[in-house]
């Protein structure tokens, strides 16, 4: 029988302790090692974090505040006294409804005084009109009993001058008859035959038809030296009253045109008034919502008078009068490259927390506003909810909702570093090592940077470095 090989050794003790020591040694290397690893692999996990791909939308974030559309103040035009206010604030309103009045007395005595003037002007038009149409009538007449009279004379004349040639040629038969009666009555006085009252009869009447004969020619003589100067003056006559009736008539034009300029001066004076009165009413220029109210009724409102300086209103004001609601942002110089009209824009108020509006971008102002040193865009949205809830001047953070990026590889902004110039991530290699690998990077949306190339899915990238490492970048 073969003995044990413990003995066959003469001093066994010191083996054994050696080998259990040197498994001891042994197994605390192991787990000294496999706990090193298991620390290290623990490290590395939240020291990094895996490449993601998501569906990302573009946002851009920004403040503003709550808009009316439109707004304007309500101001009187002339100084006065406010004699009435017709509204209240947060009163609802109709283009044209008044609003309120201003005491207007004088302004109404004005217009009665404005009307009586123009009522006598329109009178003397008219009186003036029917005289001059009268006057005018009667030198037309003048004017044709002046062409008919030389008319008449024309007619007139060379007849006179036949008829009056005709009674010369007879008068001259009747003094050749005369002649030959006498003649013929003096042989018979000579022979007895006749009486000598008989003889001095026919010489009677040979004496009469010279004298007749002699009329007749001076008449004719007569009528043929007047016929020209009588028409002359006849002529003349119609002259004179054609004359009259152009200047009468360029004088009846003459006043009618300033009576009617008294007239329109009149109707002036009278618009003048009624503008006035007018005025005097103040109406909504819209329909809106009574936004202030700066003046109560009886105070004397002047052109310059101001208005309360808690309400942020400007001189002149009675009352504040604002339509619709938009909502006015400021957006940085970097991110205005983003929007565009019509872009979709989710809305939060302070006053409303839990709430989310929405609306659209309406306008993007064209020009930038730099204020301590920020460059920055007006932007003005248009609601597309909210307007039973918001109030003008709420203050809002606006959202702008953009392109949306589908499977996008994205990493945590905090992991992109630079080295030597260049934009990269920091990976772990197969050494489970920090090494800088160069990427593209697309957006930045908030936390999250897109990686448009240089990573995939299977990369972890380190958000911070280890100890050592950052040791040694130090």
């Amino acid at each position: 029988m073969e003995r044990p090989l413990f003995g066959k050794l003469k001093r066994p003790l010191p083996w054994i302790v050696g080998i259990i020591t040197g498994s001891f040694i042994l197994l605390g290397t192991t787990i000294y090692f496999t706990v090193q690893n298991a620390g290290s692999r623990s490290e590395l996990e939240e020291l990094t974090v895996p490449v993601e791909q998501q569906d990302l939308t573009v946002q851009i974030k920004a403040s503003g505040t709550v808009e009316p559309i439109k707004s304007v103040n309500i101001s009187p035009k002339n100084p006065g006294r406010l004699a009435k206010l017709l509204v209240e604030q947060g009163d609802s309103v109709k283009q044209g409804q008044k609003l309120a009045v201003m005491e207007n007395v004088d302004v109404q005595a004005q217009g009665v005084q404005a009307q009586a003037d123009l009522k006598q002007a329109i009178a003397n038009l008219q009186e003036k009109k029917v005289s001059v149409a009268g006057e005018i009538e009667q030198a037309k007449a003048r004017l044709v009993q002046a062409q008919a009279q030389f008319n008449q004379a024309q007619a007139r004349i060379p007849k006179d001058i036949d008829q009056t040639r005709a009674q010369l040629q007879a008068a001259e038969s009747g003094l050749k008859l005369a002649q030959q009666r006498i003649k013929r009555n003096q042989y018979l006085l000579e022979q007895g035959a006749i009486t000598q009252d008989r003889f001095d009869e026919t010489v009677n009447n040979y004496q009469n038809a010279q004298a007749n004969l002699a009329e007749i020619a001076q008449r004719l003589e007569q009528l043929k030296s007047t016929s020209n100067p009588e028409l002359e003056q006849l002529a003349a006559a119609i002259g004179e009253a054609k004359l009259a009736l152009e200047q009468r008539q360029q004088n009846a034009q003459n006043e009618i045109a300033s009576l009617k300029a008294a007239v329109e001066s009149a109707q002036a004076a009278l618009k003048q008034v009624e503008v006035q009165f007018v005025d005097t009413i103040l109406t909504a220029p819209f329909d809106g919502i009574i936004t202030q109210k700066y003046a109560v009724e009886g105070a004397f409102v002047t052109p310059t008078t101001s208005a309360s300086s808690t309400a942020s209103a400007t001189s002149t004001s009675i009352l504040a009068i604002a339509q619709g609601l938009e909502i006015v942002a400021e957006v940085p110089e970097v991110d205005i490259g983003q929007l565009q009209p019509g872009q979709k824009v989710r809305i939060v108020a302070d006053a409303y927390p839990d709430d989310v509006f929405f609306g659209v971008i309406k306008t993007i102002a064209p020009e930038a506003v730099v204020e301590d040193n920020v460059t920055s865009f007006q932007v003005k949205i248009a609601l597309m909810t909210g307007q039973d809830k918001l109030l003008s001047k709420m203050n809002v953070d606006v959202t702008f909702l953009g392109q949306e990026l589908n499977n996008a590889l994205v990493v945590p902004t905090v992991a992109i570093v630079t080295q030597e110039g260049e934009q990269g991530v920091m990976i772990l290699n197969q050494k489970n090592q920090p090494e800088f690998k160069p990427v593209n990077i697309g957006l930045t949306l908030g936390d999250k940077t897109q990686i448009l190339s240089g990573l995939n899915t299977s990369d972890r990238v380190f958000i911070d470095l280890p100890e050592e490492k950052n040791k040694e970048s130090e």
